[in-house]
């Protein structure tokens, strides 16, 4: 189990390699080759996904979904830090410089 950093807003974050993705009813479905789990995105959970296929900060990724969602900066930050402390839990992104 990989310990849990705080993110900062110039954190880099990006896909770790190994997984498949596909569509489902419109929500994003995901296949850890490495761990045989499979994980269900969701809408909003996938589009963090096609995001993060290029290491982009965090601050980046927020300013992103804020312009395409009515969401308030604070808590796309908090809903984002959120989602993906627990895909990092996973091993399915990794902060970029770090292993």
């Amino acid at each position: 189990m990989i310990r849990t950093q705080p993110f900062t807003k110039e954190s880099m974050v990006v896909q770790s390699p190994g997984n498949i993705v596909s569509n489902m009813d419109g929500e994003k479905v995901m296949l850890s080759i490495d761990k045989g789990k499979y994980y269900n995105l969701g809408v909003l959970g996938g589009e963090i996904w096609d995001c993060i296929k290029e290491p982009i900060a965090l601050q980046d990724l927020c300013s992103h979904l804020t312009s395409q969602y009515n969401v308030a900066p604070e808590e796309c930050e908090h809903q984002v830090t959120a989602f993906l402390n627990q895909m990092l839990e996973e091993e399915l992104i990794h902060i970029k410089g770090i292993n």
